[in-house]
C-alpha cells in the first residue's frame, strides 16, 4: 500500500509512475489528499476539544475545592457537551481514515523508474538468455503424453479424485518431484536462506498484509466457515512472519525460504495453455523471501535473480530472463523479472519464476519497520521474493527436453537425490 506521505509530497511522481502501468490515478489521488486534509482538520479540532476538556477539569477541581458548587455543576454540563462533540468528531475521524484506506487498497504499487512502459507480455524486455534449445532426430512428444507413456503422472485419476488441474504424481514422477524440491532447498541453504515450514492456510490479515487481498480474492480458495485462505504462494505466510515487527538494522538481510503446496483457482483460464502441467490449481513451489534495508534492496534483487538463474543453469534448461513492463506487472510489485524455460515439444517458452522487489508497498500494509541507527526513528523495510522454483513447468520442460528413444534422462544435479538416472 502506498504511503499517504509519499502521495502528498510526491503527487506528480506517483501519478507519472502509475501511468507506466497504464493507470490514471488522478481522481483517486486527489480524493485521498482531500480526505487526508479533512482528517488533519478533524484531528486538530479533536486536539482542541481535549485541551478544552483538560482545562475545564482543572477548573472544576478548583471550584469544588472552593465550594463553588453551582459553578462546578455548570462546568460539568459544559464538559458533557464537549464529550459528545468529541465522540462525534472521533467517529468522523475514523470514517475518514476508513475511506482513505479503502481507496489506498485499490491503488497498485508504483513501478520503479527502470520499468519499461507497455501494455502486456508482448512489451516485456528480454534481459538475457542462456542454455541451448535441444534438437531431435525424431518428433518430440509433449510432457502429458510422456507422463502417460512412462506412467509417472496420472491426470485422469487426478480428475477423479478432485478435478482438472490436480494431477496425481506416481512412481518415478513422485520421486522426481521430491528430488527437485530437495535440490531447490539445498541450493537455497547454500545461499544462506533459512528454511521455514509455514501453514498452508492463512487468515484474512495475512492475505491483506502481502496484497493478495482484496486484489486476488477471486483467485484464492476460501475456507468460508473459518474465513481462512489456501495459500497461492509461500510468500504469504513467510512474509507475514514479520507483520507488526520492528527490526534493527543489524537484522538485515533476513533470508527465508519455504517449500509448500500452492493453490490457485486460475479462474478464466482456458485453451492449450492449461493442458498437462502448464496451468494447475495445486502445485509445489520453493519460495525465497528477503527483508532488506531500502538502500540495498535492488542489489538484493540482482542477487536473487542470479540465484534463480543458477538453478535453471544446473538443470541444463534453455532459459530467458524478462523484465516485465508496467502493464504486465503484479499489483504489489515495483520491479519484476520473469524466468522462462523452453518447452521443446510444445515449441514455446514457459514461465517458471517471478522475482520481485515490492519496496515498501507490502511493509506499509504489514507495519514491518526497522529502527534506523542514524535517526533512531522507525522506517519501513523493503520486501522481496521469488520462485526458486515452481515445479510444474520445470517438470514439463525437463521431460520434453530430455526425452530420448530409450527414456527420459535426469539432470546430473538431481542424481544424488534419486536411485535412477533415467525414466524408462
Amino acid at each position: 500500500m502506498l504511503t499517504i506521505k509519499n502521495i502528498i509530497t510526491n503527487k506528480q511522481e506517483v501519478l507519472d509512475r502509475l501511468a507506466i502501468r497504464n493507470i490514471d490515478a488522478t481522481e483517486k489521488v486527489n480524493k485521498i489528499i482531500a480526505l487526508d486534509d479533512e482528517k488533519r482538520k478533524t484531528q486538530k479540532d479533536l486536539d482542541d476539544l481535549k485541551s478544552e476538556q483538560n482545562t475545564l477539569a482543572k477548573e472544576i477541581g478548583m471550584l469544588i475545592k472552593n465550594k463553588q458548587n453551582e459553578e462546578a455543576e455548570a462546568a460539568k454540563e459544559q464538559t458533557n457537551v464537549l464529550k459528545e462533540k468529541t465522540k462525534l468528531l472521533t467517529d468522523a475521524y475514523n470514517n475518514l481514515e476508513s475511506e482513505i484506506n479503502a481507496i489506498l487498497l485499490t491503488i497498485p504499487n508504483t513501478p520503479h523508474d527502470s520499468v519499461p512502459r507497455g501494455k502486456g507480455a508482448e512489451d516485456n524486455f528480454k534481459i538475457r538468455e542462456g542454455g541451448e534449445i535441444p534438437t531431435f532426430d525424431f518428433t518430440p512428444i509433449p510432457h502429458w503424453e510422456l507422463a502417460k507413456k512412462y506412467d509417472i503422472i496420472d491426470f485422469e485419476l487426478g480428475v477423479k479424485l478432485t478435478g482438472a488441474g490436480f494431477p496425481l504424481y506416481k512412481a518415478k514422477g513422485a520421486q522426481l518431484q521430491r528430488a527437485l524440491i530437495n535440490f531447490f532447498l539445498d541450493e537455497g541453504d547454500k545461499a544462506g536462506y533459512i528454511e521455514m515450514m509455514p501453514p498452508i492456510v492463512v487468515n484474512e490479515e495475512s492475505g491483506y498484509g502481502t496484497g493478495q487481498l482484496p486484489d486476488k480474492e477471486g483467485q484464492m480458495y476460501h475456507c468460508q466457515i473459518d474465513n481462512f485462505y489456501l495459500i497461492p504462494t509461500a510468500e504469504v505466510p513467510v512474509t507475514n512472519i514479520y507483520r507488526d515487527v520492528i527490526l534493527n538494522e543489524e537484522d538485515f538481510p533476513i533470508k527465508n525460504m519455504a517449500y509448500t503446496p500452492c493453490f490457485r483457482r486460475e479462474a478464466g483460464s482456458y485453451g492449450k495453455d492449461v493442458k498437462g502441467l502448464n496451468r494447475l490449481h495445486q502445485f509445489d513451489k520453493v519460495e525465497i523471501v528477503q527483508i532488506q534495508h531500502p538502500d540495498k534492496s535492488y542489489q538484493t534483487l540482482d542477487e536473487m535473480v542470479a540465484h534463480v538463474e543458477g538453478l535453471v543453469k544446473k538443470l541444463n534448461l534453455p532459459y530467458r530472463i524478462m523484465k516485465l513492463c508496467g502493464g504486465d506487472m503484479g499489483f504489489t510489485s515495483a520491479t519484476t523479472y520473469d524466468f522462462e524455460v523452453y518447452s521443446a515439444a510444445q515449441g514455446r517458452w514457459l514461465e517458471v519464476s517471478s522475482v520481485s522487489n515490492f519496496e515498501e508497498f507490502q511493509s506499509n500494509r504489514l507495519k514491518l519497520r526497522y529502527k534506523s541507527k542514524e535517526t533512531k526513528k522507525t522506517q519501513l523495510a523493503h520486501t522481496l521474493n521469488g520462485s526458486a522454483l515452481a515445479l510444474p513447468r520445470i517438470v514439463a520442460a525437463l521431460l520434453e527436453n530430455n526425452q530420448t528413444p530409450r527414456g527420459i534422462l535426469v539432470p546430473e544435479c538431481l542424481h544424488k537425490f534419486l536411485n535412477f538416472k533415467i525414466i524408462d
